[in-house]
């Protein structure tokens, strides 16, 4: 919590009433309301290193914040594209139709970088990456690196999280 204390006041900003705290090492996340953890959980982010570049797949660090909520109405195991729901549960799509195995399911929170220079603006902008916390159909990998830059959750873990956060809540992302 230090460095995100050093980087609101380097930044000149106001503490956000939620903070969720993404540990790259331990591949946790955790939710805080004021300085109490609500809720912790297992995630995984990216298999590459971490990395704020544009191109890097890695997951980026520094200080975020939650620009959009998408896929509140929408059930468990949803698959998005293009952030619009497919209308299909991720166990209705055959192995030929997955371009990859990070599909985006039940809810995505799209992070916006507040650091400019860092990771926002130019070729280090997470929201122009599309980097989001989102739920996978691939479960069995949360808890180790796997992502193509995100940060996965288990579908109910996503659900849960969403229903907590909100628009401008802050993300830290670090080791």
């Amino acid at each position: 919590m230090e460095q995100i204390t050093k980087t609101r006041a380097r930044l000149g900003i106001k503490l956000a009433d939620r903070v969720l705290v993404v540990r790259i090492a331990s591949q946790t996340l955790q939710l805080y309301r004021g300085n109490e953890l609500q809720a912790s959980y297992a995630v995984s982010t990216s298999k590459r290193p971490p990395s704020n570049e544009k191109g890097s797949l890695g997951t980026p660090r520094g200080l975020h914040e939650i620009a959009e909520r998408i896929g509140g109405e929408q059930p468990s195991g949803m698959v998005f594209r293009a952030r619009c729901p497919t209308g299909r549960h991720y166990s209705e799509f055959e192995p030929s139709e997955l371009t990859g195995d990070d599909l985006i399911t039940s809810r995505i929170l799209w992070l916006r970088g507040l650091e400019p220079g860092y990771n926002a603006g130019g070729d280090v902008d997470t929201y122009r990456r599309y980097v989001y916390l989102h739920g996978t159909q691939r479960e069995e990998l949360i808890g180790t690196p796997a992502s193509g830059g995100c940060v996965r959750l288990r579908n109910a873990d996503i659900i849960a999280l969403y229903d907590q956060v909100r628009v401008g809540d802050w993300v830290w992302i670090g080791d």
